[in-house]
């Protein structure tokens, strides 16, 4: 099935509102009300988390910095974010608290790069609003030193620029960069030379039955349609939900330290080539029921059977806090076409070491004790608020409810099994009402998923000219428009 999205039109032409009736109109201003009285909470919010510049303190104008004299080199950036206080990490156009924004902001400042547009940039994964990441992964030019014919002799490596330290000296303290590796094929890509993606959601044992969600885990290995354990993103041109997932384990993280059992932190980890759109969020939510008792084991092979479950079951998805873009592998050679270089370096690996600033990696440990130290004494201080309140408890049955809250919604009284709950659209209804309001167009071709299942994100043409990023997160392998 080929797929084109066609761009929103942003403005109603004068004819248009002409052919409307009065309720229509009505309906047209109430909306647009809406929508400013949103802009105006936004673009509040936008000035609050500024920081003021007092007259006294006015920053000192300085000459443009001249690009035309610097040598480049492409690099892989690596760098961790704890993302709980940002709207994501993808650049908007309504919202500076986005990683993106900080990060372009810093390689700028430090003047590594001139703009986004010349950079050549692609990034690995592109996580959502809440969502961690420790091995987020960036491919671009940046400013170099040395000429390109010696930017890969050895010395060269430990005098160029100490890429990291000067970007973390004006990141936030939630943003840091840990290592930068030097890439002689100027095609490599962060995005599309990525092999491999693995996620971990942290959370609490309480009173979850591991065995049970462990025996779920085994139907998700291997590839199958994901359609009902993610959000469809159809206005966006993704109609094929088959993918992969590697590997899949549920595995100890932490004990508690009083020997209270329901206070282990646990976490699942999962390992594929790409994500849909929320498909981890998704698939904890339905681990959790599991563990909770409330659905059996087998659940997951009813949901993944979309022959006899086309339409999603409507259910909460699992909290945005504990998931974690936790590592990356690369391709030994990029897919991408190189030109020259690809026939120079033919047979030779385009990945080397990962460089590491010891100096840096201190300051960053440092760092990200002192979060650790503020996060675990708020943790002890009400773990400990807790014991005491226990132990003065006279219930017959032990409280250990530390996990319930990770599944977003509001909790009915009586449980519903997921299976006869009410459904949402099939895919089917959602590509025809996106095509009838000619946001896509479909042309439905007989090798519309690949037999081998493999997860190659769906192409479409996008009307304004931007890049068609695969959107690759907790998940998500989608398409900008």
């Amino acid at each position: 099935m080929e797929v084109k999205v066609n761009k929103k039109v942003k403005s109603t032409t004068e004819d248009e509102l002409h052919s409307l009736s009065k309720e229509e109109l009505i309906a047209k201003i109430r909306q647009l009300e809406a929508h400013n009285v949103q802009l105006k909470c936004i673009v509040q919010k936008s000035l609050n988390s500024r920081e003021e510049v007092t007259p006294s303190k006015a920053t000192k104008k300085h000459r443009p910095f001249d690009f035309s004299k610097c040598y480049k080199r492409h690099i892989l950036l690596r760098f961790y974010y704890l993302g709980w206080d940002y709207q994501g990490f993808a650049a908007q156009e309504d919202s500076i608290e986005t990683i993106e924004h900080h990060l372009f902001a810093a390689l700028k400042k430090v003047c590594l790069i001139e703009s986004r547009e010349t950079s050549n940039y692609n990034r690995c994964g592109r996580t959502d609003k809440g969502v961690s990441a420790f091995h987020q992964v960036i491919s671009l030019d940046v400013r170099s030193k040395f000429r390109p014919e010696e930017q890969l002799l050895e010395g060269n490596l430990t005098a160029e620029l100490d890429y990291c330290s000067m970007l973390n000296r004006v990141l936030p303290d939630d943003i840091r960069c840990l290592a930068w590796m030097p890439m002689v094929n100027p095609a490599y890509s962060a995005r599309f030379d990525c092999r491999s993606r693995t996620y971990r959601y942290f959370f609490p044992r309480g009173d979850l039955n591991i065995a049970a969600m462990e025996e779920s885990t085994r139907y998700l290995v291997g590839v199958h349609d994901f359609r009902n354990l993610c959000k469809m993103d159809v206005g966006n041109g993704v109609v094929n939900f088959v993918r992969s997932i590697d590997a899949i384990s549920i595995r100890p993280c932490q004990v508690d330290g009083n020997g209270d059992a329901s206070y282990d932190m646990l976490y699942v980890e999962l390992q594929g080539k790409a994500f849909l759109w929320h498909q981890v969020r998704c698939i904890m939510a339905v681990l959790l029921l599991v563990g909770q008792g409330k659905e059996e084991p087998a659940v997951v092979k009813e949901l993944l059977d979309v022959e006899q479950n086309p339409c999603k079951p409507q259910y909460s998805m699992a909290s945005d806090v504990p998931l974690n873009l936790y590592e990356c592998l690369f391709n030994d050679k990029s897919v991408q076409p190189s030109g020259e270089r690809e026939q120079e370096s033919d047979g030779e690996s385009d990945l080397r070491e990962w460089i590491y600033n010891e100096d840096n990696l201190r300051r960053t440990i440092s760092e990200l004790q002192g979060l650790w130290t503020k996060q675990s004494v708020k943790a002890t201080m009400i773990r400990e608020m807790l014991k005491t309140m226990q132990d003065k408890c006279t219930c017959d049955r032990s409280i250990c409810d530390q996990s319930v809250l990770l599944i977003e919604g509001v909790r009915s009284k009586e449980y519903c099994p997921l299976l006869q709950r009410q459904r949402c659209e099939s895919l089917e209804n959602r590509i025809a009402h996106y095509a009838k309001k000619r946001r896509i167009e479909v042309n439905i071709k007989s090798n519309d998923i690949n037999a081998d299942g493999s997860d190659e994100p769906v192409q479409h043409s996008v009307a304004d000219g931007t890049d068609n990023d695969a959107y690759v997160d907790h998940g998500v392998t989608r398409i900008d428009n």
